[in-house]
């Protein structure tokens, strides 16, 4: 007999639904290409450098994104300094097991891309009973 996961179900279901309980903006697409799964993300205004990226149990991708900027301007007797801090994070369970070892992360014209190939299901262990 196994127990459920009330908490497991609930974070299923935002997953399903695109909704994120930590409350990061990032719009993500996970898409099956066969033999690996394939997550883009839109990060527009990060540097490669801001940017992440963490698998966790195989089956949990963390995206976090974390950028600061500093500027300062004189004009006349006035002195304007701004600061400027801008983060998100998300976290995205995948639909199967991964390899971590083969994991690939690009990021152009502000869209990460990560291609996790997918982990090879072995023939099993057989278990003798007495």
């Amino acid at each position: 007999m196994s127990r459920n996961d009330p908490f497991g179900e609930i974070e299923r279901l935002f997953d399903q639904f695109g909704l994120d309980l930590e409350g990061g903006g990032v719009a993500v697409d996970v898409f099956d290409a066969g033999d690996a799964v394939e997550v883009t993300a839109d990060l527009p205004g990060y540097e490669t450098d801001d940017i992440d990226v963490q698998l966790q149990d195989g089956r949990r991708l963390t995206i976090t994104a974390e950028a600061k900027s500093e500027s300062e301007r004189e004009e006349g007797r006035y002195v304007t300094r701004e600061r400027r801090r801008q983060s998100t994070s998300r976290t995205v369970r995948l639909p199967e097991a991964v390899d971590e070892s083969g994991t690939e992360a690009t990021y152009t014209n502000g869209v990460l891309t990560v291609r996790l190939p997918k982990a090879e299901h072995g023939e099993g262990t057989d278990i003798p009973v007495s």
